[in-house]
């Protein structure tokens, strides 16, 4: 309802619509009454041409305002869908990685894209419509019992079956929809995992493990579907022989009445068509009912996604200041999970212009120290300053924009180079990423592309080979001008030819930048000024290269062990 709230005057327009449909309906059948027993039995009243009109009249004036109250439905449905998926997507780009870490892609699809649709059939198919066939029901119910109660009792004697028939189909329609919901959302993520990871599963033969997977979960999806239609098969034929039974009786009753005298043919032909006005909506209600419900159950979904707090809290007011890049990291403790910690009393200080490499095996913590200083998780305890203040207290947008970072898993979108790299942002200049990729030793491997810097890049970067997604993220960057720039294996999936350039490219800009290098290849590090060894999250080694290989300790068995495997490899 908060959502409806821009639109109310449209939502009350729609429920007046409603109220002068249900009032203008039964009078169709009135004036067929008058029709018959004034002007083709009797000779009585007004001229043929009058009432004709005014039935006509009253047909174009029902078909404007439904046609108002289709449309306005419909509009409402979908302006309350676009604010609430933009909603939705602006949540999650604000949650913490930590909601990702732990939420299967394919349902938060679902969440986004088929539940808000819902949401949409809940306002154009669902609420108002169930409001606008009540009213109409009620409105021949009374108009019928003015004309006559015994034939509107016996017209009604098959109603309550119909009411327990009909409740049968809402409760069962709403288990087999409630269970087509979870399939296409367990549908949804099992494709979403496939589609990405099909590499891994063709490479590993698993084809036809993959589809009998996908087959069971496929037949999961038509058994929950088919038991909706199950159901419709059965309710809509027993509300046809419902609605003959009771018309079977009127006419029965009627006939007799219209014999003796107590009841004119007019007012039989009206309750028939009474009839056909009191069915018709009821037929749909139960349905319409599923579809509220459903509504209702997808908006809860989606309200449950809402008021997660997912995002990290952002007071920060600290922005547009020139950082000096200096950072410090005091006792600090993190948790993915709340429970176990993956970095123990962490403490280090940076000084700006430096360069940190972050050694250690798989596993010890070295990717998440650059986590935690880019605020994708929130910390168990401890504090990292920034140029000596919390990083909490700068601007969470700010902060993110000062820090560069290049990962070993790039991730590039559908669309040209430029855009990958400038993310769209109208601030960032053709002529700065040129700039930026000659530096990288770029410029000239882009511009042989089609299109050159305007080639379209298809997702994930599939049409490029993994060095060049590598140094298009180099790129993407440098063009952001960030204080601090973080490498995590940056040259992990680079050829020996364009780890040259990068490792040029990589000396000429720290030196006006603090940087923080994460290399399993010590050979790429020798250079830097402070090396922290990690095990297990622990430091257990901090120094200068030659101070730590001197010191015999985890770092001098790590680069004895690799260069020892180096040499082994090139015999």
């Amino acid at each position: 309802m908060g959502f409806l709230q821009p639109y109310k005057r449209v939502f009350w327009l729609t429920i007046i619509l409603s109220l002068l449909i249900a009032i203008l309906a039964p009078l169709k059948p009135h004036y067929t009454q008058v029709i018959i027993d004034e002007k083709v039995i009797g000779e009585g009243g007004k001229s043929l041409f009058y009432y004709i009109s005014l039935f006509l009249a009253i047909l174009v004036a029902e078909v404007i305002f439904r046609y108002l109250f289709l449309y306005a439905t419909s509009w409402l449905g979908q302006q309350v869908v676009l604010d609430l998926r933009q909603s939705v997507f602006q949540h999650l780009l604000r949650s913490r990685l930590r909601y990702f870490d732990t939420t299967p892609l394919g349902h938060t699809v679902t969440r986004t894209i088929n539940d808000v649709e819902a949401v949409n059939e809940l306002f154009s198919q669902g609420l108002i419509a169930i409001i606008a066939d009540l009213l109409t029901i009620l409105f021949v119910l009374i108009m019928m019992m003015a004309k006559d109660i015994k034939l509107t009792l016996i017209s009604l004697v098959t109603f309550p079956f119909f009411i327990y028939s009909t409740w049968l189909f809402k409760e069962g329609v709403n288990k087999s929809y409630q269970a087509v919901r979870e399939q296409v959302a367990r549908m949804n993520a099992f494709l979403q995992e496939r589609i990405t990871g099909m590499s891994v599963v063709q490479v590993f033969a698993a084809e036809e493990r993959e589809f009998a997977k996908f087959r069971s979960i496929n037949e999961e999806h038509e058994k929950a579907n088919l038991d909706s239609v199950f159901y419709y098969s059965v309710f809509f034929p027993a509300v046809e022989i419902l609605q003959a039974a009771a018309l079977g009786l009127m006419v029965w009753y009627g006939a007799n009445q219209v014999v003796e005298g107590t009841v004119s043919l007019g007012m039989v032909m009206a309750f028939i068509m009474y009839l056909e006005m009191l069915y018709r909506p009821m037929r749909v209600l139960a349905d319409k009912f599923n579809t509220m419900q459903m509504g209702l159950v997808a908006t809860g979904r989606i309200m449950t996604l809402l008021d997660k707090d997912e995002s990290l809290p952002d007071t920060g007011t600290i922005k547009d200041v020139k950082l000096k890049g200096e950072i410090e990291f005091d006792r600090v403790c993190f948790s993915y999970n709340g429970k176990e910690e993956v970095l123990h009393d962490i403490s280090f200080h940076l000084q700006p212009g430096r360069t940190l490499a972050l050694v250690g095996a798989t596993g010890a913590g070295k990717s998440s120290v650059i986590n935690i200083i880019n605020r994708f998780y929130k910390l168990r305890s401890g504090c990292i300053f920034i140029d000596s203040r919390p990083i909490e207290e700068y601007d969470l947008s700010f902060l993110r924009r000062q820090i560069g970072l290049v990962l070993q898993d790039v991730f590039l979108f559908s669309g040209s180079i430029l855009e990958n790299i400038t993310l769209r942002d109208p601030a960032i200049s053709l002529e700065k990423v040129i700039g930026a990729a000659r530096i990288a030793g770029a410029h000239d491997f882009i511009m042989k592309m089609p299109g050159g810097y305007d080639y379209e890049v298809m997702e994930r970067g599939a049409t490029l080979s993994t060095g060049q997604r590598q140094i298009i993220s180099f790129i993407r960057a440098l063009v952001f001008d960030p204080r601090i720039l973080i490498l995590d294996e940056a040259t992990a999936n680079i050829d020996s030819e364009s780890e040259e350039i990068i490792q040029y490219a990589i000396s000429q800009l720290v030196k006006d930048r603090t940087s923080i290098v994460i290399a399993h290849r010590l050979s790429t590090i020798q250079k830097a000024d402070h090396i922290i060894v990690m095990d297990k999250g622990h430091i257990v080694e901090q120094g200068s290269p030659r101070e730590l290989y001197d010191a015999g300790g985890h770092y001098r068995r790590l680069h004895d062990l690799q260069f020892l495997s180096q040499r082994m490899g090139m015999n």
